[in-house]
């Protein structure tokens, strides 16, 4: 019982980066040369998940801006909105699915112990 409480509070703890990660990304979509962040999650042994943080070094698109010293370009922020919404929409549901864990080990935990006492 005790592994499945730890694998899914490790759950928890990845899929809370991934999170986190996407939220940071959509805030910095209109800074100009922001290199978006990715989390990549690996099992860990025994059990459970580990999270890893990379930044993604593709170039963001160029735009041409006018300034005083004449026109130049500008490289925009990598970050695509649609990738980060989606992602964001299946972390969270992997995140609840991991609190339904966690609270299926609490049930049965509270049963085994009603039973033994």
């Amino acid at each position: 019982m005790i592994s499945g409480i730890s694998a899914s509070i490790s759950g928890l703890q990845a899929y809370g980066k991934r999170l986190a990660n996407n939220s940071n990304n959509i805030a910095n979509m209109n800074t100009e040369g922001f290199k978006k962040g990715r989390v990549i999650l690996s099992e860990e042994q025994p059990q459970g998940v580990s999270a890893r943080f990379e930044k993604v070094d593709v170039p963001g698109p160029q735009v041409f801006e006018e300034t005083v010293d004449g026109g130049k370009m500008i490289e925009q922020s990598n970050v695509d909105l649609s990738e980060e919404i989606t992602g964001m929409m299946l972390d969270t549901h992997a995140f609840q699915a991991n609190i339904k864990s966690l609270q299926a080990v609490d049930e049965m935990t509270t049963s085994l112990l009603d039973i033994k006492a």
